[in-house]
């Protein structure tokens, strides 16, 4: 028996549970189809959707967040965040775009950045920051992820792993595999752990570093980046982060050497 795994936009598959199986163990299936070379990042990424879909489901977000939140009347921090974007826009290159800049209401330590531009960023997380400096470290972190795409790859890479595994599940209990079940169930840990949540926190420290250079660019200190992420360190609370091979962001420690080491490498003493 053979299982026939479709892309969005490439050619489909064919494999037999044997090949199924130990692609998935591999973690190599999600890397079949649609990968593309990216300049900036210098490496292949996962793509099964198009950046014109990407901009739809993201502005079908965008309208649900504005409907639930309420956004900030504090001109000051609206003025800070319209100031320091356009600035980060032009470094990362994305000034071609319709970029749109709100300040939500509420404590949250968070910001993100939609693809097609949607900035948003709590009344929170500006109490963290100390000066312009880190808003354009936390501002340049969240354009980065547009700018590579992430929000595509991250969806191909669960496109492909979804699909991969139903297909698996299908295979393996429709054949003569002993303990279909308990495979089925490891095979997803394995996809989860080793394929999903690690490329999270490659993610994250991509975004890092392309948001420092687009700082360096832009007239921003980079320096203030580290400081920024030092004092999100200290100030974390409410007991011990999980282990870092679970989670999709990086450990303080391990973000913080990759900044200094980014740093080093533009000429920084840090």
């Amino acid at each position: 028996m053979t299982t026939l795994i479709e892309f969005l936009d490439s050619k489909p598959i064919e494999m037999n549970r044997r090949q199924l199986v130990k692609g998935l163990a591999a973690g190599y299936i999600v890397a079949l189809g649609g990968c593309v070379q990216n300049q900036q990042l210098g490496r292949q990424q996962l793509l099964l959707v198009s950046e014109a879909q990407m901009t739809q489901l993201s502005a079908s977000a965008w309208n649900q967040i504005r409907q639930q939140k309420k956004v900030s009347t504090n001109q000051t921090l609206n003025r800070r965040l319209n100031t320091v974007g356009p600035k980060l826009v032009q470094a990362a290159g994305l000034q071609n775009q319709p970029w749109e800049y709100t300040v939500f209401q509420g404590n949250e330590a968070n910001a993100f950045v939609l693809p097609g531009g949607k900035v948003g960023f709590y009344e929170g997380i500006f109490k963290r920051m100390e000066n312009d400096d880190q808003l354009a470290t936390v501002l340049g972190h969240e354009i980065a992820h547009v700018a590579a795409r992430h929000s595509a790859e991250r969806y191909s890479q669960q496109v492909a792993a979804g699909t991969a595994m139903q297909a698996a599940q299908i295979g393996l209990q429709s054949g003569d595999v002993s303990g279909a079940s308990q495979i089925a169930a490891i095979l997803g840990a394995g996809v989860q752990f080793g394929i999903l949540l690690p490329y999270s926190r490659t993610h994250e420290l991509e975004a890092d570093r392309l948001g420092v250079t687009y700082m360096h660019k832009s007239g921003y200190d980079p320096r203030q980046s580290l400081r920024f992420w030092q004092n999100m360190s200290a100030q974390r609370s409410g007991g011990a982060p999980p282990p870092e091979f679970m989670s999709t962001h990086p450990s303080d420690q391990t973000r913080i050497s990759a900044l200094r080491q980014h740093l080093t490498a533009l000429g920084y003493q840090v």
